[in-house]
């Protein structure tokens, strides 16, 4: 196969051997579809980082370890790709490990990974589990910056966290909804894609306060699992659906909005209000046709170039660090949808 790039340059971008990415580019056998798919990935990054390269400053190499939906990942993908043109004080090329689920060893695999080969920094969405905090501290001893997106890690050693400020996230949300709802009674289903998402949690607490302090009368039906992933989430919401007669709105903190509202359709249920969170393809349409009420966003491009600066300044690249390192929500509605 003709390609542009050195074999030892994709590989260092893919994070493989340079035998596996001659095999995988050369079409040999013993190279599973991720490897290959890994390797194809790693080349279109490389071209859209060529023009970068033209300009002067140290290269440094930055990975990316998220679990979250595709929409979600996709999403960080083209934050990243926006943000790289705008940085002078070295040529960034990131890396990402993207998976819609990871297993605590899978994620504690690919930052191990990231340690033997090195990194000059690492920005990771993942739970807040005791493997995955070991490993943070790992890279940390290693001398590799560690920043949390959007949801953090319970470990000191991390460098920074980047993300939406959730506890005024789901004070709004419960504003929102006893706003719409005028005093009425009933049920308010609040989802989370998994237990052990710091960033959700703080939303549930936070909602949870607030909608007691301002409407008593309703009540929380809290689902958590299914990773924001349609199956799996539509499964979990299938289970309580008939459970909950008198619901009256939905607080998903964690996404899978339209399994979400598939599976109460099926149930006769219509809810009046409903609140999502990030303006990604599946909530713009969503609340394009009228089926979403609000959607509670930030502005992922500014916390990309949150997490590079905070690299760069850890590298001593830039004098300060960024701030607010935590973006203010903003409230989606139809008329105000671009």
């Amino acid at each position: 196969m003709t390609h542009r790039f050195p074999i030892k340059e994709i590989a260092r971008q893919a994070g493989l051997g340079t035998a596996t990415v001659d095999r995988a580019l050369n079409g040999r056998a013993h190279v599973s579809p991720q490897t290959r798919a890994r390797v194809a990935a790693a080349m279109a990054e490389l071209e859209g980082q060529e023009a970068q390269l033209a300009a002067r400053g140290r290269r440094m190499f930055f990975d990316f370890v998220i679990e979250a939906p595709d929409r979600f990942g996709r999403e960080v993908r083209r934050a990243a790709e926006r943000v790289l043109p705008q940085i002078g004080a070295a040529v960034c090329r990131p890396r990402f490990v993207m998976q819609e689920i990871m297993s605590e060893p899978e994620v504690v695999a690919a930052l191990a990974r990231i340690a033997k080969r090195g990194s000059h920094g690492v920005c990771l969405k993942a739970r807040d589990l005791p493997g995955i905090r070991r490993a943070v501290d790992a890279l940390v001893a290693a001398g590799i910056p560690v920043v949390t997106l959007v949801t953090d890690v319970t470990t000191e050693g991390r460098f920074a966290h980047v993300g939406l400020d959730n506890d005024s996230a789901g004070r709004t949300a419960a504003y929102l909804m006893v706003q719409s709802l005028r005093g009425a009674a009933g049920a308010v289903l609040a989802t989370r894609s998994n237990e052990s998402f710091l960033g959700e949690k703080a939303r549930e607490q936070a909602f949870t306060l607030a909608l007691a302090r301002r409407c008593p009368r309703l009540r929380i039906v809290p689902v958590s699992g299914g990773s924001g992933v349609p199956y799996e989430t539509a499964r979990l919401i299938a289970e309580v659906a008939g459970q909950v007669p008198d619901l009256r709105a939905v607080y998903s903190m964690g996404g899978g909005n339209r399994a979400i509202l598939q599976v109460l359709a099926e149930h006769g249920i219509a809810p009046e209000v409903y609140v999502a969170h990030d303006l990604d393809v599946e909530n713009r349409a969503l609340i394009a046709e009228g089926a979403v009420s609000f959607v509670l966003h930030h502005d992922l491009t500014a916390d990309m170039a949150n997490v590079f600066q905070a690299f760069l300044h850890w590298h001593r690249l830039v004098p300060e660090m960024p701030g607010p390192l935590l973006s203010p929500v903003q409230v989606i509605t139809p008329e105000n949808l671009s």
